[in-house]
């Protein structure tokens, strides 16, 4: 592992699949009655969020007292930098107070790599989500939602994702999660479908690593798993589609949709979903929706990236089982 995690695309498949690898390890750590290991005891972990966050942050939380850490969350409401304090002041502070990891996510895309470059700060960094650019723990643990489901929970252990088939469906324009999966679900063998109206199709997509179409009916029955986006009415500034309606008419995924999909084949969806929207509630509700599987699977790899990147040189598998075996 590198001493930061910035992009999924940083990721090589030996290191997505240690990390999906460790996370199996993590999550028996969740069966037992006291869900804690001591790997990360004497460790300063700060959650740097400059945007609004739900299943992130407490997922992050989570994880870090998992592993018996000192955790500090950080928001910048009501902190000196809604008073115009910098980036780099607020990195320095940090950085006298001696912490050893920083989990952060920002408006302003780039921001996490600039932490982790800067100079500013001596610490690991992990990027929770940078503007519309990437969000690498998101795809981890969407690859190892998939992987538990269309591989199974011991096959999958040392497996990548070669040969299966995922459709990406909705605002890709906005999407660092959309980004991300592309990134690793490539680098793990998978062949990525995007699906999206003309105008939530980014400029330059033609490079990613990955097929683009714009009609959904026909992806459908050769997808292992299609994965709902959000639309991102946050981060628009323009109409990119007519009415809700009609972009629900022909991007959204309800039951007649499901049924067309094959037997194994699962929905994702990173979240919060818009029931009607993107998808319907028969649908959201649904056995094939991993929407739930998601946010717990959050939390194993959260602990196995905070583990690899401050638990040491040691392999984190053998490290994991023996302190559950303790």
């Amino acid at each position: 592992m590198q001493r930061h995690l910035i992009s999924a695309a940083d990721l090589t498949r030996d290191d997505a699949v240690l990390i999906l690898d460790t996370a199996e390890e993590m999550a028996r750590v969740a069966d037992r009655p006291i869900k804690k290991l001591p790997t990360l005891r004497g460790r300063t972990i700060v959650n740097l969020f400059f945007e609004d966050s739900t299943r992130t942050r407490i997922s992050f939380e989570a994880a870090e007292k998992r592993l018996s850490a000192d955790v500090i969350n950080f928001s910048a409401k009501g902190s000196s930098v809604s008073k115009g304090e910098s980036l780099k002041d607020t990195a320095q502070t940090l950085e006298a107070m001696g912490v050893d990891a920083v989990v952060i996510r920002h408006g302003a895309s780039g921001a996490p790599y600039r932490l982790a470059t800067s100079g500013w700060i001596d610490a690991a960094v992990v990027n929770a989500g940078d503007g519309t650019h990437q969000h690498p723990t998101q795809a981890l643990l969407d690859a190892f939602t998939m992987r538990r489901r269309l591989i199974g929970r011991d096959a999958g252990i040392g497996q990548d994702l070669s040969g299966k088939r995922i459709t990406i469906v909705g605002d890709v324009l906005h999407s660092r999660v959309a980004r991300s999966n592309v990134d690793l679900l490539h680098t793990l063998g998978a062949e990525v479908t995007l699906v999206a109206p003309p105008t939530l199709v980014p400029v330059g997509v033609g490079n990613w690593p990955c097929e683009v179409s714009y009609d959904l009916d026909s992806t459908l029955p050769k997808s292992d798993a299609v994965m709902m986006l959000r639309v991102q009415r946050e981060r628009m500034n323009a109409a990119f589609f007519p009415t809700e309606r009609e972009y629900s008419r022909r991007y959204g995924l309800d039951g007649e949709r499901m049924a067309r999909m094959p037997e194994h084949a699962i929905v994702m969806h990173p979240g919060p979903m818009v029931r009607g929207m993107e998808i319907t509630a028969e649908v959201a509700d649904s056995d094939r929706c991993t929407v739930v599987e998601q946010v717990a699977n959050g939390v194993s790899i959260r602990m196995a990236v905070l583990y690899l990147l401050l638990g040491g040189n040691e392999p984190a598998v053998s490290h994991a089982r023996t302190a559950e075996e303790k």
